[in-house]
């Protein structure tokens, strides 16, 4: 049997294929990424700060202490955050590490299932190998399990999010998103979706969620004001450090204050067209306006904020899946540019090219943001100047390849006209 499999007596069609070419690649990316990188640890530890402090609540002892004239990584929680994230330091720092990395990696595989459903795919579609290789082999699932950091269960939140949002389930949706607010607000400019379709409940799960854990969490620690008084103003604060957003960037080479202020206004000036379009002229496709919309309202938090760190750019998933659509933003190739720009392992650093090198290596995913951002505004424009100058922009800005082709009405073949009759001799 096993050995009639490797070889049918009928022509395997293309989905199988690629099922199994790159599904043994897909499962080894993903062994080699949780048990090998992950494990070894590379340049930071996300983790320790997160363990220390968990430790320290369940021990009733000081939990916000960092001194944050340091660049190593601090503990940034608030007392929800850490209500949750306590039962790790239940067991000993390494064996709770280890079990931190692989319910990330969990989390993302699932998120990932969550997203095929999404888009009415099945495991046993070609795509899904395409993906969970795309995601493992990618900077940000890869930095996030290697760095031991909890963005793959946000990552979770998100899609479970975005899926009971466009199933109407508000009070689980907002559950979803909460419990990721709980812990970072990354995820709150998605609440503009809820707040644009009307699903009015999300908010209460959303925003009860989160209080409901801080009330709990606020008589267990020790030093819960301190978050307010020491953490939070260090959150509101850009850095020049492990920051891509424009704002880092700009610090770090010394740019001047107008120069990023210009380009923050005018990125943010096409986002707000872009979502503008979506809605007005999208909206109705949800799957399409929904995915798109995250996108460009995570995309410019990262980029026109104080902090957007290149791991970050998981949360993107939703939009580059709606390749898929046939009516995508995504299917141009300074769409996919742009995702190298955030998305690639590799590295730019070069001994040959020092300064060129570092350049490359500091801004490729400022780049990618912005260039993703650009791509979306262009195309929802081109469709809409498109639409108007055809005079079709009731029915939308649909492509118009994608437009039905008028039926024309069936007519019959003219009749010939009857050959006169012969006229014949009186008789």
């Amino acid at each position: 049997m096993f050995l009639s499999s490797l070889e049918p007596r009928t022509a395997r069609t293309t989905a199988e294929v690629v099922k199994y070419v790159v599904w043994p690649l897909a499962v080894l990316t993903v062994l080699h990424r949780v048990v090998i990188k992950a494990v070894n640890r590379f340049r930071t530890d996300d983790f320790k700060p997160v363990y220390e402090a968990a430790l320290a609540f369940l021990n009733r002892r000081p939990v916000y202490t960092a001194n944050f004239q340091w660049v190593d990584p601090h503990y940034l929680y608030p007392p929800s955050g850490t209500l949750l994230i306590s039962p790790i330091a239940v067991i000993d720092p390494e064996r709770s590490r280890w079990l931190f990395i692989l319910a990330n990696a969990i989390a993302i595989l699932i998120a990932l299932y969550l997203l095929l459903r999404m888009f009415g795919l099945r495991l046993d579609s070609p795509v899904a190998p395409i993906l969970v290789l795309a995601a493992f082999a990618s900077e940000t699932v890869t930095n996030t399990l290697v760095f031991t950091n909890i963005n793959g269960l946000v990552l979770l939140g998100e899609v479970a999010f975005l899926a009971l949002l466009l199933k109407r389930r508000d009070l689980w949706a907002g559950v979803a998103i909460g419990l990721t607010f709980a812990v970072k607000p990354i995820l709150a400019p998605l609440l503009l979706l809820p707040l644009l379709r009307g699903q009015w409940k999300v908010f209460l799960t959303a925003a009860g969620v989160p209080l409901a854990l801080t009330a709990i969490a606020w008589p267990l620690s020790v030093d819960a004001w301190q978050f307010v008084e020491h953490t939070v103003p260090y959150l509101l604060e850009s850095r020049d450090y492990f920051n891509s957003a424009i704002v880092g960037n700009g610090m770090y080479y010394g740019l001047p204050g107008w120069l990023v202020a210009g380009l923050r206004v005018v990125l943010g000036l096409m986002v707000v067209a872009a979502l503008w379009l979506l809605y007005r002229y999208c909206r109705k496709d949800e799957l399409f306006f929904v995915c798109t919309s995250a996108g460009v309202l995570l995309g410019a938090s990262f980029l026109l904020s104080s902090l957007g760190q290149m791991y970050y750019s998981m949360m993107l998933f939703p939009l580059l899946m709606t390749v898929l659509l046939p009516n995508s933003v995504m299917r141009n190739w300074p769409a996919w540019l742009a995702v190298y720009g955030f998305l690639s392992y590799d590295s730019w650093l070069s001994g040959r090219w020092v300064e060129a090198g570092r350049a490359a290596e500091y801004m490729k995913t400022t780049f990618g943001w912005s260039l993703l951002l650009i791509v979306v505004f262009a195309v929802l424009l081109d469709r809409y100047l498109a639409a108007r100058r055809e005079g079709r922009l009731d029915g939308g800005i649909e492509p118009s390849h994608l437009l039905p082709t008028a039926k024309t009405e069936a007519t019959t073949p003219p009749k010939p006209d009857p050959e006169p009759e012969r006229e014949t001799a009186a008789p």
